[in-house]
């Protein structure tokens, strides 16, 4: 119960401190603004914090910063999107400079990834998730 409490304290600092692309992603998926579809801005999701998150498909959306691409990191994101795979959970990775400079391609690849998992999860017909 500990750990949860303080990956929900992490959380809200997390979304009080956005970087500049998770606030340009943030504001094209807020509100059911894509597809319909529900997201989440930093959810807790036992032991990690995801960037974004829909239940209903079970899609998490990370914004990587440059820290990312250095090999500590990589093998970190590695085991923790097979932790999260393992849940039934896909995960889309994104770089800040994609957000920043290739936003339509970016929602694009989201787009796609939800009309997916909700066929998948015979979703199909749903406007909302």
């Amino acid at each position: 119960m500990r750990a949860e409490i303080r990956a929900i304290a992490r959380a809200r600092s997390l979304r009080a401190s956005m970087t500049g692309p998770e606030r340009k992603l943030w504001s094209a998926l807020r509100a059911h603004r894509l597809l319909g579809a529900h997201f989440r801005r930093q959810a807790p999701m036992d032991p990690y914090v995801l960037d974004f998150y829909c239940h209903a498909v079970m899609l998490a959306i990370e914004i990587d910063g440059d820290q990312h691409g250095r090999e500590s990191h990589s093998r970190r994101d590695a085991a923790r999107d097979a932790n999260l795979r393992s849940r039934g959970i896909e995960v889309l990775r994104f770089s800040n400079w994609q957000v920043l400079n290739e936003f339509d391609s970016v929602l694009l690849t989201i787009e796609a990834a939800v009309h997916k998992r909700r066929q998948d999860l015979g979703q199909e017909g749903e406007a909302s998730s």
